[in-house]
């Protein structure tokens, strides 16, 4: 019986493909997807500020580069022309 059940448990383990190999996981926070090209794209610039009207951020795309810069808030304005 001993036999029989160590024999069934081999087969299991062989007869399936053996253990599975544990993928790895992919690592989200170190790649970075190209930002599109925006020199054909209107410009579009939100400027952030902080409560006291301080500059905090930007982000968008200005006369055809993108401008990621600083933090975002609740308080801000959009630009729309070079």
């Amino acid at each position: 019986m001993r036999t029989f059940l160590i024999g069934g448990l081999l087969a299991m383990a062989v007869g399936c493909g053996g253990p599975m190999e544990r993928e790895e996981e992919p690592n989200l926070t170190s790649q970075e997807a190209p930002l599109p090209d925006c020199a054909t794209s209107p410009t579009s610039v939100r400027t952030y500020y902080d409560a006291n009207n301080w500059v905090i951020g930007e982000r968008g795309c200005d006369c055809g580069d993108w401008i990621h810069w600083g933090q975002i808030s609740s308080i801000y304005d959009i630009r729309t022309s070079c």
